[in-house]
């Protein structure tokens, strides 16, 4: 620390105060000339002192005492002085106080407080949304002679969009024009962010539009804004839109922050080529990249699979003297985990230790990795260092255990460690729970599951909805309908509310189990509850129908489809053929395959091998060969089931020479022959000897 010598001149004080780098230093030798009786402080030492401690936040209680030296030496400050201890006051949420020394500013430091003093205490209460005072201190300005500036009306913005009166913003702006008090862009910027925050992104563009208009020229902030805005509402279109505009401006250009809000905002619509584009131009600009980019790009690389880019990326960042934070590791981790890259993971493991950035989601993101690659024992054995550890387990950790285990075959330890996750966990989230009632499912222990369920209620655990479908699920696979019922009608009174996966669960096991009449009591039940039967939903109900040969209602209801405003897809248009060919009205199932174009719907090989089966079917060869020609004029490639059809009805109609034809075709092309396709040929040679006359040994 500096020493003070004799004599202690201000200017020598103040030399000595700036060349002390430590704050602390800096206030203990402030505090050792104050002790000299002979030394007289000047308002330069007290700016200097108080603006050194309100940079500190721990410091800003060493300022009453500052402050009481200022009083008891009766030393005369501009409002300067006052303005740096209300500013840090504000920055530190501590209105109050700010409030307090505003209106001792006479007494303590002989000045009265400007129009600066009063927006910063006006900005205090706005930031810490105490409107009603904010409201009752601006209406005080003019009553205490202090006449609202720019910066002033700027703030009063602030607060009516903080409120969300957007209308009376705008009101303001305009008002402030009839005053001749011009809005800046600060003015313009705070209605635009707060409508972007609020969702109102066409009025934000208004307002940008109109600011435009009137000869203010939007910062690049404004930009990044909206942008961001649109982004956010998955709109990227009018995001390249903004983006466009501020590419053409001859006034401002992209920045750092514009580049990252692009890329991040790519990356969140699944856009990873545009992003990437973003980022190649921002290298050809070369632009400054900061961590955020950094941590952004390595991401995407590993999101989309290139590790490798991702790695590039990293070492980039590295030589530019970036220093990665723990979110850069982590991408990094995941990445390498979800290639599969074991062994990287664990060296990158080992440098972050090294480089002190592991958090709780490090660990998850290993032991998740290490599960999903089968490394049960390696993810076992961390989760013991972890365990032993104690300082890097939630209750997301568990979850992913549980997970894990289960996955790998592990019920029985991961319900064991469930138990123990109870005891020693005292926030265990639901994800633990439906990961460990989703592994009794598995191995058909529903007995279990449904256990599980009732004990997660009786312990206040509120199960969501994926819990309740993944046990419906169970039990319909087990063809327990009426427990599956019995659940659904329970899940209300569990606070959670079937979606429209639930009810097509339950309709589709019904289907199968005919009994429509429920399965129609549940879609108007849906209906009642405000869920629209979607395309599952209708095509588990035509699916059903058609099964149980009721191809009338079938057909009712695929036009009470288009009714309802949705589209027949390739599965529904499926599901009706299949239905009508069963029933041998292969002519109407004809027509709608041809139908499938002019409703662009392309048809896929279920399709024809449904429709060629249905003339074999009714022993129409002509046309079942013809569709073989469309199988192959449309490109598909005849799979064993095709092909199994043909030999079938080849059979059928006794064109033996020509189901001939079609297995050595089939075996020629590396089509292995199954199960089916042999009994249609002993079936055959049962009622044909002569069939296997041309069949090449070979391939038998």
């Amino acid at each position: 620390m500096a020493e003070l010598t004799k004599p202690h001149l201000p200017k020598h004080l103040l030399k000595l105060l700036k060349s002390e780098k430590d704050p602390l230093s800096a206030l203990s030798l402030f505090h050792t000339a104050l002790r000299n009786p002979s030394y007289t402080p000047t308002p330069a030492v007290f700016h200097h002192i108080l603006h050194r401690i309100s940079q500190h936040p721990k410091l800003l209680p060493q300022i009453p005492q500052i402050l009481h030296s200022i009083h008891t030496h009766k030393c005369i400050c501009s409002e300067d002085i006052p303005l740096i201890v209300i500013k840090a006051y504000a920055n530190n949420h501590m209105v109050d106080p700010a409030l307090d020394l505003f209106q001792r500013m006479s007494e303590v430091f002989g000045c009265e407080p400007g129009v600066r003093s009063y927006n910063t205490l006006l900005n205090a209460l706005a930031e810490s949304n105490q409107f009603t005072r904010a409201d009752l201190f601006f209406r005080s300005f003019r009553k205490m002679g202090v006449f609202p500036n720019l910066e002033s009306y700027n703030i009063v913005i602030k607060i009516l969009c903080k409120r969300k009166r957007f209308r009376r913003a705008n009101e303001m702006l305009n008002w402030m024009f009839g005053k001749r008090v011009f809005p800046d862009v600060v003015s313009y910027g705070t209605l635009i962010s707060g409508l972007v925050k609020n969702g109102e992104m066409s009025s934000a563009v208004k307002v940008f539009d109109e600011m435009l208009e009137r000869g203010v020229v939007p910062d690049v902030m404004c930009y990044n804004v909206l942008i961001d805005g649109f982004f956010k509402e998955g709109d990227f279109g009018k995001a390249c839109e903004v983006w466009e505009r501020l590419v053409k401006s001859t006034f401002v250009y992209p920045d750092v922050g514009t580049y990252n809000v692009m890329i991040a905002g790519f990356c969140k619509c699944g856009k990873y080529e545009e992003s990437l584009k973003i980022w190649y131009r921002m290298k050809e600009n070369e632009r400054e990249m900061d961590l955020f980019t950094y941590s952004v790009v390595i991401n995407l690389f590993c999101e989309s699979g290139n590790v490798e880019g991702g790695i590039t990326v990293f070492r980039e960042m590295i030589a530019k003297k970036v220093s990665p934070d723990v979110a850069v590791y982590n991408s990094l981790l995941n990445g390498y985990c979800r290639a599969g890259m074991i062994n990287d993971c664990f060296d990158l493991w080992d440098l972050m230790e090294k480089n002190d950035c592991r958090n709780v989601v490090s660990f998850n993101i290993l032991i998740k990795g290490l599960f999903d690659n089968r490394n049960v024992d390696k993810a076992i054995s961390l989760w013991q260092q972890l365990h032993e550890n104690k300082s890097f387990v939630n209750s997301t950790t568990y979850g992913i255990l549980i997970h894990g285990l289960c996955q790998n075959g592990y019920v029985d330890k991961a319900f064991s460690l469930l138990k123990d996750a109870e005891e020693k966990c005292s926030n265990l989230d639901v994800y633990a729970f439906s990961s460990m009632i989703n592994g009794f499912c598995n191995v058909g222990r529903l007995s279990d599951a449904v256990s599980m369920l009732d004990h997660m209620v009786k312990n206040g655990y509120n199960p969501n909805t994926n819990v309740c479908n993944t046990i419906i699920k169970g039990l319909i696979q087990a063809r327990k309908i009426n427990d599956a019922a019995n659940l659904l009608d329970k899940m209300a009174t569990m606070g959670c509310s079937p979606t429209i996966v639930t009810y097509n669960t339950l309709i589709n096991g019904l289907c199968k189990s005919h009994r429509f009449d429920e399965a129609y009591i549940l879609v108007r039940e849906m209906l009642e509850k405000g869920l629209t039967p979607d395309t599952i939903t209708n095509s588990v109900l035509m699916r059903g129908l058609c099964q149980d040969k009721k191809v009338d209602m079938a057909l009712k209801l695929w036009d009470q489809v288009v009714d309802n405003g949705f589209k027949h897809d390739v599965i529904m248009y499926n599901i009706v053929i299949h239905g009508l060919c069963s029933i041998g009205n292969v002519e109407y199932a004809l027509e709608l395959y041809l139908k499938m174009s002019e409703n662009k719907c392309l048809p896929n090989l279920v399709t024809l091998n449904t429709l060629m089966e249905g003339f074999y079917k009714v022993r129409d060869c002509l046309n079942a060969s013809m569709i073989w020609g469309r199988i192959l004029k449309s490109g598909f490639r005849p799979d064993i089931i095709s092909y199994n059809i043909a030999l079938k009805g080849l059979c059928c109609c006794k064109k033996i020479p020509e189901a001939t034809y079609y297995l050595n075709d089939a075996v020629g092309k590396e089509i292995i022959p199954t199960a089916v396709t042999w009994n249609i040929l002993v079936r055959a040679v049962l009622h044909s000897r002569p069939m296997m006359h041309n069949v090449d040994v070979k391939y038998v």
